[in-house]
């Protein structure tokens, strides 16, 4: 009797493999030729369907023994050997990350313990002066410990001077680096740890402001250092860096004099320029140092005729310390220590001069992230839209920065002058010549680029908050018929304001992302403004306006130096070399120093545009509240670029005062709005006009909710007066609330026929909202504006016939007459939208009348259940 080997069949679970199991109990074994057949189809297709698998074996004749099973099984187990290669892979590459990051882990406590060990010393020297009280305290200070003595053009005026500068230099970096000259302490909300961008440390007592910063790169020094070296290219406040005089040093390093110009970041303050000698070398243990410091003296550089536009500030031995790692990569210390001669700018702004924090957001850790994400794209890891390539898009983002800056900044040899305008003391106008600020054979037709721009000072108003309200409702402040203009001004079309062809919007903006860097601090999208034309002769022409538009800070958690939306007309084509006159929105946080209380009594008065944002009195009775105040400041610049033709220059400068100013006063309200004045930061104590207060409504919505349904929306423990709003707001379904004025106004004829077109005929039912206006939202909490993807304030923009399909509006259609009479009604489970474009999924809605007082029905209240994004 023969045998029969029965083998035991596994399957394939986590990166398990299969094996070969035929059903007469035996192996497979392909020849090098079946192999080298079937591995040519599984590069095309890695997952081929059986009719797939029947064809292979009927193309290829020296696969016909093989039944088609067998060939599944083999695609199966291939699957699963490419599975089990790029897990080893990826877990590799995680190891040699982890063994990094312990080295610099390890590296960074023994930093700190020499620290301690250094501050328990002078502690117990302290100890012993006072105990004696013989001889005055030395000063065993941090700022003792940094300040180095000037080098001027004097000192180096031969090689021999530069290179011994140059070596001071690198000492004093590297003790910088890896020592304890500095005072360092970790930096607020950067926790380090493996997944972390790096270890980020700003000074605490130091002469200037300093910030420091550990990571892994996945790259090598030698690329590191060039791309930290081109700093234009990363630093977005750098306008330009200009080598003056260059030569080698010993051990194959150079010396370089640099002349370097930076923005300032609001129209209040001076910008800033650096006369500094760069030092590049080799250690004897193979790290790569790239150290820099000022030197004193008048020298001003190649550009000594711009330097009058500046304030010179001092770098203090700041650097790169680039340390190659095993098994490639390398480790980074970066250390930036300035002096940004705060003394030169209004007192409210002092803080944004002397904070290390900010010099660690603006410098340190964006020249880290910088390099990782160039990391990334080399790698392959990063993907971006339209076909984009990742430089392509990045130069963008830069152009659009830098464009920005320099209307802000307005510098002279750029062509900008300022343009006498009366009643203008509230903003400032400035002009420039085309010519001077792009080569662009668009741009050529035009007689220049008229800019307004403005500052103003935000009191307790969230800067991620209101930027990503400004982002998402455009329309809540700006006017698509400019953007039309400045979009037809780029394009050099043959009409041009003020006789544009009549354009009517709709108010609809469709947001397509390109882009973003690694950790979604920065977003590059495009913007695309629905426009229909209202003459018949070109009624099927498109009037859509297409904006790049740039953001970042949009994310409160994060540590970024300002929240920002930067933004200009561009052809729908996106050319690589797309003419870009940017206009836009900053707003920096204030972050106090000293948290001097008196500095919230004198905020109101430094700044321009700020009577009009000053939500109540700023005094307080105890130094806590003050500094709370005070750290809740941020200054809103805001520059707005506007293309004209040379004879339109006076209708230019009117038409953009007026929309400048409508721009801030919109943006005023809004902060107004977001402002935190109550119970909770995203509600105030009123919704909307004409409303309640919100825990008045809160109560309402809760009782009528009981009344009709019979059991209660929020928990017994958490029906106390103060706690209902709180709860309400955070329960887990989306609760709207929707206007009734409208409804009661309408006889039932009108309300009808509204309902009917609404379901039958949308485009005529928005005839008739004309005449009447649709029932729009005045509440919804915090699930509810997630579900929406909107803010309080931009709820009551939104109607009810917006966020239903045409299943939902029929189903909201047949239930009303019931909803209106009974007070309740359960709507089957569908599909809505969000104010972003996105589908919805819920699996059940419940509308019921909202009572006020007397049994006055106050507004509909609608409860999405167990809502989920499609």
């Amino acid at each position: 009797m023969a045998m029969v080997a029965h083998q035991q069949h596994r399957e394939c679970s986590n990166g398990g493999s299969i094996n070969k199991h035929l059903d007469n109990g035996k192996y497979v074994r392909y020849t090098a030729e079946q192999v080298e057949a079937l591995e040519r189809v599984y590069v095309e297709c890695p997952k081929p369907s059986s009719l797939r698998r029947q064809q292979l074996i009927r193309e290829c004749p020296i696969l016909s023994n093989i039944e088609p099973k067998q060939i599944k099984v083999w695609f199966q187990n291939r699957r699963c050997r490419d599975k089990q290669r790029n897990e080893s892979s990826r877990l590799q590459s995680v190891n040699r990350k982890l063994s990094a990051m312990n080295k610099l882990l390890m590296e960074e406590n023994d930093r700190l313990q020499k620290q301690v060990s250094q501050l328990v010393c002078e502690n117990g020297y302290m100890r012993q002066q006072l105990q004696s009280a013989s001889a005055p305290i030395a000063d065993a200070s941090c700022e003792s410990a940094v300040t180095t003595p000037q080098h001027s053009l004097r000192d180096a005026n031969n090689a021999a001077g530069l290179l011994s500068i140059a070596e001071e230099t690198l000492a004093e970096f590297l003790s910088k680096a890896t020592g304890t000259a500095v005072d360092w302490v970790q930096m607020p909300g950067m926790k380090p740890g493996p997944d972390s961008v790096g270890i980020f440390s700003i000074s605490q007592s130091c002469s200037g402001v300093a910030a420091r910063a550990c990571g892994l790169v996945n790259l090598e020094p030698t690329k590191i250092a060039e791309i930290l070296k081109d700093r234009p290219s990363w630093f977005r406040e750098c306008r330009s860096l200009e080598v003056f005089t260059m030569f080698p040093a010993g051990n194959g390093g150079t010396i370089e004099l640099l002349y370097t110009q930076t923005y300032a970041p609001t129209t209040l303050a001076p910008a800033r320029d650096f006369w500094t000698l760069r030092y590049t070398t080799t250690l004897e243990n193979g790290s790569l140092v790239v150290c820099e410091r000022s030197l004193s003296g008048t020298g001003a550089g190649p550009n000594a005729a711009a330097a009058s536009q500046f304030v010179r500030a001092e770098m203090l031995p700041s650097g790169y310390l680039i340390r190659p790692c095993e098994g490639g990569g390398s480790i980074i210390h970066i250390v930036d220590h300035l002096n940004l001669e705060a003394w030169s700018v209004p007192e409210v702004l002092r803080p944004l001069y002397e904070s290390s924090k900010g010099v660690a957001q603006k410098i340190t850790i964006a020249a880290l992230r910088y390099i990782r994400q160039i990391a990334q794209e080399t790698s392959g890891e990063v993907v971006y839209g339209l076909g984009r390539q990742p430089a392509v898009l990045r130069t963008f983002g830069q152009r659009l920065s830098r464009g920005f800056n320099d209307a802000i900044n307005g510098f002279n040899d750029d062509g900008w002058s300022l343009l006498n305008c009366d009643n203008a003391e509230d903003v400032v106008i400035a002009i420039s010549s085309a010519k001077n600020l792009t080569t662009s054979n668009a741009l050529s037709l035009l007689g220049g680029i008229l800019c307004v721009k403005a500052s103003m000072l935000l009191q307790n108003v969230p800067p991620a908050v209101l930027v990503r309200f400004l982002r998402e409702h455009r329309s809540e402040w700006a006017d698509f018929n400019v953007d039309a203009y400045a979009a037809a001004s780029l394009k050099a079309s043959t009409y041009a304001y003020p006789g544009m062809r009549p354009t009517r919007f709709t108010g609809s903006q469709i947001i397509m992302p390109l882009g973003h860097t690694i950790e979604h601090e920065e977003m590059l999208e495009v913007i695309r403004l629905e426009g229909h034309s209202l003459s018949h002769e070109d009624a099927y022409a498109s009037r859509d306006i297409h904006i790049l538009q740039m953001c970042s800070g949009v994310d409160e958690n994060a540590a970024g130096a300002c929240s920002e939306l930067i933004f200009a007309p561009i052809d729908e084509m996106f050319p690589d070399d797309a003419p870009l006159v940017p206009s836009g929105f900053r707003i920096i946080p204030l972050d106090s120093k000293s948290g001097d209380p008196r500095d919230v009594l004198t905020s109101h008065r430094t700044l321009d545009l700020t009577s009009s944002l000053e939500v109540g009195p700023a005094t307080s009775n105890t130094t806590q509240n003050a500094a709370s105040s005070n750290s809740a400041r941020s200054v809103l610049t805001i520059a707005f670029q506007f293309p004209f033709e040379s004879n339109l220059q006076d209708n230019v400068a009117t038409m953009a005062c007026q929309y400048v100013r409508s721009v801030i006063s919109s943006v005023q309200r809004v902060a107004m709005a977001i402002s935190p004045s109550g119970l909770s930061p995203t509600m105030g104590p009123k919704l909307s006009p004409g409303s309640p207060e919100a825990l008045t409504l809160a109560h309402w919505i809760c009782q009528s909710y009981s009344y009709h349904v019979g059991t209660e929306l929020l928990k017994a423990d958490s029906m106390s007066s103060e706690s209902v709003l709180k709860t309400l707001w955070h329960h887990h379904d989306a609760i709207i609330c929707c206007s009734l004025k409208v409804f009661m106004a309408l006889n039932c004829l009108f309300l009808i026929s509204f309902l009917v077109l609404l379901v039958l005929a949308p485009n005529n039912a928005c005839i008739m909202v004309q005449y009447a206006a649709l029932p729009v939202f005045i509440f919804a909490n915090q699930a509810g504006l997630d579900m929406l993807e909107t803010t309080l304030v931009a709820l009551q923009d939104i109607t009810l016939d917006k966020i239903f399909d045409d299943s939902g509006r029929k189903a909201l259609f047949s239930e009303f007459a019931k909803i209106m009479q009974e007070g309740i009604a359960y709507l089957p489970g569908g599909i809505c939208m969000s104010t972003m474009g996105r589908h919805i999924s819920y699996e059940q809605a419940i509308v019921w009348k909202v009572f006020a007082e007397e049994n006055a029905v106050h507004c509909l209240a609608f409860s999405f259940v167990n809502w989920s994004f499609v």
